[in-house]
């Protein structure tokens, strides 16, 4: 086989491996734009690499994966970006690759924006491990080869994510997605009509709300009761001449899911102006997070372009 060919087939066996080593980046990262980014430096490490050598390309490219991005997680920048309160998960619509793979519920979720917030709880050793543990499947011998650690402790890193990620996680299990939808679509009717006790009664007792404020802001705006919630959201959802200009037109509202939980995407033309995700726990919504800044929404609003919608849910709001 000639170099060419030969780099061809070299190439061919890194994009076999794509979709897998930008999920576990996404996974990792908590951002889709990074992501992308870690897999393009991985490509160029497999094209300086000795590939002779490599007698397992999908171990060695995991392990360089998840190095480039243990690098990001500690870097500077990032301690800087992550600390500030301005960082929330990047979302994707359901059926984008990096969500996968979603076989098992640990799995899904392992990619749910809730999961994907409290890894942030986890020093990027704990991430790794729980991650490549969790979502992957991978042995303790095959974690402390990848991350050059011992199997005890990969171990104990495994025990500490663990204990962090339950004690933070709400329960409940995976919802019924019809259950989910008739939920959110009373939501947005309740927040519509300007239904306040409505509002309330369908948060649970200790619901939080999340927004960027369309990046206008440095730091997320947080609200933590539900009468709080309630009354942001009343105001948030009533249109006016001035939201409409930010948002570029007169949106329709699409019923959606992203990280495999039910959202609602205002959509103006092609165009994903801002999303609303929901948590929901024992039958009602457990956390609201409103994402309407255009760097978060760019690989969702792209997916949404290639996607055949339903009527929406509100035609113009």
């Amino acid at each position: 086989m000639d170099s060419a060919a030969t780099d061809r087939f070299d190439t061919g066996r890194f994009e076999a491996n794509r979709n897998r080593l930008a999920s576990l980046a996404y996974r990792l990262l908590g951002s889709a734009a990074d992501a992308e980014d870690a897999v393009q430096d991985a490509f160029l490490h497999w094209q300086a690499a000795d590939r002779q050598r490599i007698k397992v390309p999908e171990a060695w490219l995991t392990k360089v994966v998840t190095n480039l991005c243990l690098d990001r997680l500690r870097s500077a920048q990032a301690r800087r970006e992550r600390a500030v309160g301005a960082w929330l998960p990047e979302p994707l619509l359901d059926g984008d690759p990096m969500l996968g793979p979603a076989d098992t519920f640990e799995q899904r979720e392992s990619v749910s924006l809730a999961v994907l917030t409290l890894m942030e709880r986890l020093t990027p050793l704990e991430r790794a491990v729980y991650l490549l543990r969790e979502a992957f499947s991978y042995s303790h011998a095959e974690l402390a080869e990848i991350l050059d650690i011992t199997e005890s402790a990969s171990q104990q890193h495994l025990h500490r994510g663990r204990r962090r990620v339950t004690a933070a996680r709400r329960r409940g299990g995976e919802v019924d997605p019809a259950s989910a939808r008739r939920i959110v679509e009373e939501f947005l009717a309740a927040a519509s009509l300007g239904r306040t006790e409505r509002l309330v009664a369908l948060l649970t007792d200790d619901a939080t709300a999340i927004s960027d404020g369309a990046g206008l802001t440095e730091t997320l705006l947080r609200y933590d009761t539900p009468q709080r919630i309630a009354a942001v959201v009343r105001a948030g959802f009533k249109p006016t001449p001035a939201k409409r200009r930010l948002a570029g037109g007169t949106p329709a509202i699409h019923y959606a899911l992203v990280n495999g939980a039910p959202a609602i995407l205002f959509v103006v033309g092609d165009q994903v102006v801002g999303a609303v995700a929901f948590d929901i726990a024992n039958g009602k919504i457990a956390t609201v997070r409103g994402i309407a800044a255009p760097s978060r929404l760019a690989r969702l609003a792209e997916a949404w372009r290639r996607h055949e919608p339903e009527t929406p849910l509100v035609t113009q709001w």
